[in-house]
């Protein structure tokens, strides 16, 4: 389905099985102060009543509403389908069981129309939360008008989920790449490439309010990263490699290390590949450790 009037914003949901939670984000989209955008759902091969739902919901005709449905290959792959698919100068994931603050496309909008003729922006950070006046985690920091996804956690010391509404173009050339058998790498893969070319404006409100399900990503992640040891690794070896200092070096070739504990080869082919194989062996039994105990649970 194609947008049928332009909108500035695709808010991008991608589901899998999430029948019974999809009309909680509808209703706080319907109930949007600003109406300037267009609902994609990219479907990954649920065999719920999805798409029933979806269609009854776009019957409605309340918002713009466009579905797409594919074979199942995880949440990344959705992501690049919803991407490609995008019509709109403006991507904003929202997950299936999440919902919009009322006022949150007004917010995004009235932020960017300030500061979209800079080139240098790739769009906006917002936060999560729990209320409107509760992030997850901490507010953004003080006089911090502009960041990279990796000065806000590592450098400014923030706390908690953050919503990311990026510009479709810069998207389109820093797609998601999931390893062969594989359905998962975290966002923040594709956050920190963006991040060595464009900073984000900040946007100190919660947008998004989150609802962490029983059956989601953040509510499995040591699962995950059993099932998906490949993206884990390649996601650690970022860490390493941005890292600035010994102590986060340390911890990110812990974690690089546990993921190869669930790959193919052993620890030791990952101490030899790693950035820095001296810090690495040095992390190798406390990932060897960490395997056995906190990610088998």
């Amino acid at each position: 389905m194609t947008d049928p009037t332009p909108k500035s914003i695709c808010v991008f949901t991608p589901t899998f099985n999430r029948a019974y939670c999809l009309e909680g984000l509808y209703r706080s989209l319907v109930s949007q102060t600003c109406q300037d955008f267009y609902w994609l759902i990219v479907d990954d091969g649920s065999t719920d009543d999805t798409r029933a739902l979806v269609e009854e919901l776009a019957a409605r005709n309340e918002i713009s509403v466009g579905y797409i449905c594919q074979d199942n290959g995880g949440k990344q792959r959705a992501w690049n389908t919803g991407v490609a698919a995008c019509e709109q100068p403006l991507f904003f994931c929202v997950d299936s069981d999440d919902s919009l603050v009322p006022d949150a496309i007004e917010a995004i909008l009235d932020r960017w129309n300030g500061v979209c003729e800079n080139e240098g922006l790739a769009g906006i950070v917002g936060l999560d939360g729990t209320d409107p006046g509760a992030p997850l985690g901490t507010w953004m920091p003080e006089g911090h008008q502009a960041t990279t996804i990796w000065d806000l956690y590592y450098r400014s010391g923030h706390k908690g989920d953050v919503a990311v509404v990026y510009r479709t173009d810069i998207l389109r050339r820093y797609p998601f790449v999931v390893a062969e058998g594989e359905k998962f790498i975290a966002e923040t893969y594709v956050y920190f490439l963006i991040d060595e070319h464009y900073e984000l404006a900040t946007l100190n409100k919660v947008l998004i309010l989150a609802d962490y399900r029983d059956d989601g990503y953040s509510r499995n992640a040591r699962k995950v990263t059993r099932e998906n040891p490949m993206g884990y690794i390649r996601l650690k070896r970022m860490h390493i490699e941005r890292a600035d200092t010994f102590l986060l070096k340390f911890k990110a070739s812990i974690l690089y290390l546990v993921g190869y504990h669930f790959s193919e080869e052993s620890m030791l082919a990952g101490v030899r590949k790693a950035p820095n194989p001296a810090i690495a062996a040095l992390a190798a039994p406390f990932a060897w450790v960490l395997a056995l105990t906190e990610f088998r649970k």
